[in-house]
């Protein structure tokens, strides 16, 4: 089993900050790539930040400058340290993690956090 556990959501006011976090634990043999979504009210989940093993990161042209996501190898954590936060920001957020598994033959799994409700009031 692979379990995504998600903290650091909650309220801010316009132009504030928060932080997320990710860890990825269970029978893992590999973290390949990192990622968050979000899903705003009636909207479609959308690609927020993503980062490589390699470290190369890429982010939705709304969030370049304002969020920086960073991950963890000892503790496959991922992080999501977003700034100048907009009301238009607010949604829930999902930890998104590509892995090998030990316990399905090294198989390429994706795995998604249940979610973190990020409101920003203005």
């Amino acid at each position: 089993q692979v379990q995504l556990v998600e903290s650091g959501g909650g309220l801010v006011q316009a132009g504030g900050s928060l932080r997320l976090s990710c860890t990825a634990s269970g029978s893992i043999f590999r973290v390949k790539t990192m990622a968050w979504y979000r899903q705003a009210p009636g909207k479609s989940r959308e690609l927020v930040a993503t980062i490589a093993s390699g470290d190369s990161t890429d982010y939705a042209d709304s969030v370049k400058g304002r969020f920086t996501i960073s991950r963890n190898y000892a503790n496959n954590t991922v992080f999501l340290q977003m700034n100048s936060l907009r009301p238009e920001d607010t949604a829930v957020y999902y930890c998104y993690v590509n892995l090998l598994t030990i316990s399905d033959g090294l198989a390429t799994r994706d795995y998604w956090g249940k979610g973190s409700l990020v409101t920003v009031s203005s």
